[in-house]
C-alpha cells in the first residue's frame, strides 16, 4: 500500500531516510502519519540490513507537531503517538534527526527520541502543549532526558521557541549548522555510525536504555484523547481561531 504521509527509502548502504512529508501543513502529525511511522519502524527495526535510521521533513519544517486544526473523523488508531515515540526511543539502530525549521510538541519529542540530533541554524524547538490546555507529562521522561531537569520545567510550563543555540546549549541537538550545510554534515555523521559494528552497537543502546533515568514509561490502560479536556478544548479552539485563551489575563 502506497505512502500517504511519509516516504522511507533504503540506500546500498542500508541506510534507511524517513521523510515526514505533509509540507503543506509543516508536517503536522495526524492519525494516518503515526500509523505509517509506526509500522516503518516496525519493518525497519527487524531488517538487520538497515544500518542508521535518518528522520527528516519534507519542505520548511521537521514537524509542527499534532495536526490540532485537523483533527476529528480519523479512524480507530493503530499506533499512538506514545507508541510511536517508544518504537523510535527503542529503535536498535542507530537514529539520526535533521531538523529545519520547526520541531514542536510531538516533532520535538519525536527528535528527542534520536540518538542524534543535527539541527540547521534557523531550526527551533518548543513543548508547546500546555498553551493548548494539555499538559504533556507522558513526554517528559524522555524531554528530561534529552535537555535535563531544569531546562524541561523552563521550556515544558513556558512552551517558548528553543532557538537552535539554545537547544544545542541544553543537549536537545547535538550540532548546529547552517542549512546549506545540512545534508553534507548528516553524511559524515551517518558515515561516522557505520563504522560502528551494528550488534556492538545494538547492544550498547540496549544497555544505555536499561539505565537511563528516567526511562520512557510503557503505554498503560486504554488509549485517552488529551485533547478532550475542558482546557484542551478552549486552547484547541483559541488556536484555531487565532486568538488568546480564556485563562490569558489580558495587560
Amino acid at each position: 500500500m502506497p505512502l500517504e504521509t511519509i516516504t522511507c527509502e533504503v540506500s546500498a548502504r542500508g541506510v534507511a531516510t524517513i521523510a515526514l512529508n505533509r509540507p503543506d501543513r509543516s508536517n503536522a502529525i495526524n492519525q494516518t502519519m503515526l500509523d505509517e511511522l509506526g509500522a516503518q519502524l516496525t519493518t525497519l527495526a527487524g531488517d538487520d540490513a538497515v544500518r542508521v535510521v535518518v528522520l527528516r521533513g519534507n519542505g520548511k519544517h521537521f514537524s509542527a507537531g499534532a495536526d490540532v486544526a485537523g483533527r476529528g473523523g480519523e479512524k480507530p488508531p493503530a499506533f499512538t503517538l506514545h507508541t510511536v515515540l517508544a518504537a523510535l526511543d527503542g529503535q536498535p539502530q542507530p537514529t539520526l534527526a535533521v531538523v529545519t525549521g520547526a520541531a514542536a510538541g510531538g516533532g520535538a519529542a519525536l527528535a528527542a527520541c534520536c540518538d542524534v540530533v543535527l539541527a540547521a541554524e534557523q531550526g527551533f524547538f518548543s513543548i508547546p502543549e500546555v498553551r493548548l490546555g494539555m499538559s504533556p507529562v507522558r513526554l517528559a521522561p524522555l524531554f528530561i532526558r534529552a535537555m535535563g531537569y531544569r531546562s524541561f520545567r523552563r521550556y515544558g510550563q513556558s512552551g517558548e521557541r528553543i532557538g537552535a543555540a539554545e537547544a544545542l546549549r541544553i543537549g536537545l541537538a547535538h550540532e548546529v549548522c547552517a542549512a546549506d550545510d545540512l545534508d553534507r554534515k548528516a553524511a559524515e555523521i551517518v558515515d561516522a555510525l557505520l563504522h560502528g559494528a551494528p550488534l556492538a552497537m545494538r547492544e550498547l543502546k540496549q544497555a544505555a536504555a536499561a539505565i537511563a533515568t528516567p526511562a520512557l514509561p510503557a503505554a498503560a490502560g486504554p488509549h485517552v484523547d488529551p485533547t478532550k479536556s475542558p482546557e484542551a478544548i478552549e486552547g484547541i479552539a483559541s488556536f484555531r481561531e487565532k486568538r488568546k485563551p480564556k485563562w490569558y489575563p489580558l495587560p
